[in-house]
């Protein structure tokens, strides 16, 4: 159920709807800056090795400086895309691209790790002021009839993006150095600022009430609380002191959160009643749990490319590039396919086609059969999440009022960023745990120290293998072997989630609108 638009009437610079090429032009100036923002999450990951000898840095001190940018980017979302409505969405998203550009710049020159995490956190405050207003330019700016398709792009920019930017960086560091995979975003800022300044329409919204600042601090130790010990549990421990004081503070942030909107009501940064509608629910759920299991597929199909099949980083973030492409061709088809059969049996869809590539790749990948083994399954994933994306932004941002899309956007933010962390952390530990069971059968007859030292992972083992002597090829296959075995765990696991989520998108999913015209 769509609410109504809010009775003051945006306060926009251009009157007049524009035209069909500016729509496109402003369409690609958005999805530019949100590929910057995209390609940032995940391109270090591919320097990790590199960051660690050049800066003398722990194993901790490199994570930090890869989460860092997550943490700031999903903890500051929400309260930015509010402001972004109240100030102007194109000054926001200017001064965004511009911060984020220095940023860059600043991490790509860093002396030292210290350095490097003041440039990375930087780099997340402004992509959380950049991403919200992608999407708030979308629906405040295109037509109804037009809106869909653009949303499509949008959230296949979104959803294969993290993929792209990664095989760009892996090529970078491996045909020059490192801190030149900065250039990437850096780049890809200054085109998007150029583009924003010339072609994007600003949009403000008035509001009769005073900003919810109590609400806003709330809501950012909340999400940093919850998104921190996603982030530090599996390195720490799940019980260990420090996670457990993230995920009390976290809890009951959120809890306090929910209780002051619920008591402002009209004047709320965001009114948790709306989660009561279809729309809502439904497409935050939706996304939730689709980004995090393409979150965990992407932990479990990089150590299967690199430490079973011996791949090249560069070979391995290649071999991904099937799935990003479905994802982002069908994102944009799912529009017109939700004005033929409806929003709810378009998700539906995508849910059911992203469990059955779960349940293809757990039922055939092997070591012998390599990359052919998950191929059909990362196909069939990549075409459901494409399906299932599109219709769940649009159930999200329509059922929040036109005064509010910066807010509305950055909830559909925030909820891929927690669905990220989560598929990454739950389908991780899945995918350690039954590795090591497996294991455990396997290294009768290893050397202690070799057998210790395999049980901690498939790279630990790959590493050993060598200084095991004439145990070393046995070693090696039972790595292997485990991996798999721990990868079929961690898939069935994510195919019965989305098995659940298909029956509740079923039974509860958002109600199917009338395209206009």
């Amino acid at each position: 159920m769509r609410t109504h638009q809010h009775p003051q009437a945006a306060d926009a610079s251009d009157a007049d709807a524009p035209n069909a090429r500016r729509l496109r032009t402003i369409l690609i100036a958005v999805s530019v800056a949100l590929m910057a923002v995209i390609a940032s999450v995940s391109g270090l990951n591919v320097a990790q090795t590199h960051m660690a000898v050049e800066f003398g840095a722990s194993q901790s001190t490199v994570l930090w400086i890869i989460n860092i940018y997550t943490l700031a980017l999903a903890a500051l979302l929400l309260p930015l895309g509010a402001i972004g409505d109240r100030l102007g969405r194109k000054p926001m998203l200017v001064a965004g691209l511009a911060l984020f550009g220095a940023a860059g710049i600043a991490a790509g020159l860093a002396p030292s790790a210290g350095v490097m995490i003041a440039a990375r956190a930087a780099a997340g405050v402004s992509a959380a002021m950049i991403m919200p207003i992608t999407l708030a330019v979308i629906t405040s700016t295109f037509p109804e009839e037009q809106r869909g398709r653009a949303i499509g792009v949008w959230t296949g920019v979104a959803g294969g993006g993290g993929i792209v930017g990664m095989f760009l960086s892996a090529l970078l560091v491996d045909v020059a150095d490192w801190r030149w995979l900065f250039l990437l975003p850096v780049v890809l800022a200054a085109v998007a600022l150029a583009m924003t300044l010339r072609s994007v329409p600003n949009s403000r919204e008035r509001s009769a009430h005073s900003f919810d600042t109590i609400g806003a601090l709330l809501s950012v130790v909340a999400v940093t609380g919850l998104i921190f010990v996603l982030q530090e549990g599996p390195e720490r421990g799940w019980t260990a002191p420090v996670p457990l004081i993230g995920l009390a503070v976290g809890v009951v942030a959120a809890a306090v959160f929910v209780a002051r909107e619920l008591h402002r009501r009209d004047a709320a940064l965001l009114d948790v009643r709306l989660f009561r509608e279809r729309g809502l629910a439904g497409g935050s759920i939706t996304l939730l749990v689709v980004f995090g299991v393409q979150a965990g597929i992407a932990v479990v199909l990089f150590p299967f490319f690199q430490a079973v099949l011996g791949w090249s980083g560069l070979l391995s973030t290649l071999a991904m590039m099937p799935m990003a492409v479905m994802m982002m061709l069908t994102s944009g088809l799912a529009p017109r396919t939700a004005a033929r059969i409806g929003a709810r049996a378009t998700m539906a869809a995508g849910i059911a086609l992203a469990a059955l590539g779960l349940a293809l790749m757990a039922l055939f990948v092997s070591v012998e059969g390599g990359y052919l083994s998950v191929l059909a399954g990362m196909l069939a994933m990549g075409i459901g999440m494409g399906l299932s994306m599109t219709p769940s932004t649009e159930a999200i941002t329509a059922s929040l009022p036109r005064a509010q899309q910066g807010v509305a956007s950055a909830l559909n933010d925030v909820t891929r960023e927690f669905g990220t962390a989560l598929g990454v952390a739950v389908l991780g530990a899945l995918l350690a745990a039954g590795y090591r069971s497996a294991m455990d059968d396997r290294l009768d007859g290893v050397p202690g120290p070799a057998a210790d030292t395999a049980r901690e992972g498939i790279a630990h083992a790959v590493e050993v293998a060598p200084r095991s002597g004439s145990h070393a090829p046995e070693l090696l296959h039972a790595a292997q072997q485990s991996f798999v075995d721990g990868w079929q765990q961690s898939m069935w696991v994510g195919a019965a989630v989305l098995a659940a989520l298909f029956a509740h998108i079923v039974l509860r999913g958002p109600g199917d609108r009338t395209p206009a015209g």
